[in-house]
């Protein structure tokens, strides 16, 4: 019965698993069209600057001014995508952060009022009477 269960409950998890994989994978489309379209270009505006063409070109036959073409020519150190991508990582670290967060609050239970002690049993309520009609002799 309990290997029995324990395979229910490795099922369960494993498509738990599953889930989580196929949500953050969207989630994470959401986030790079985030970044890459709202934070990105105001972060350009604010500071003149569009991270996603920013590499160091490592051979002298790189004469680009756009990092697609750039990577055409030959390699490059691509630093602005990898800003980008820490911004994303951000992004979804935070969300998650607060997600998790939340999740852990809902999972605390409410502190119970103290319960009233339970009535005695009909043994003990017996026996009381026993030990008072003794007592009186």
């Amino acid at each position: 019965m309990l290997k029995e269960f324990r395979e229910f409950a490795m099922k369960g998890n494993v498509v738990d698993l599953a889930i989580g994989v196929i949500i953050g994978a969207a989630f994470g489309k959401i986030v790079d069209g985030l970044v890459n379209d709202i934070i990105m270009p105001i972060i350009g505006i604010a500071g003149k600057a569009d991270f996603t063409n920013y590499f160091i070109p490592l051979s002298s036959a790189v004469n680009a001014t756009n990092l697609a073409d750039a990577r055409k020519q030959g390699g490059v150190l691509a630093y602005g995508d990898f800003i980008t991508i820490l911004i994303n990582f951000i992004i979804i670290a935070l969300a998650l952060f607060f997600v998790v967060k939340g999740i852990n609050s809902l999972k605390k239970p409410a502190p119970a009022a103290p319960a009233a002690p339970p009535p005695p049993s009909d043994e003990v309520v017996l026996l009381t009477q026993i030990r008072d009609s003794l007592a009186r002799r």
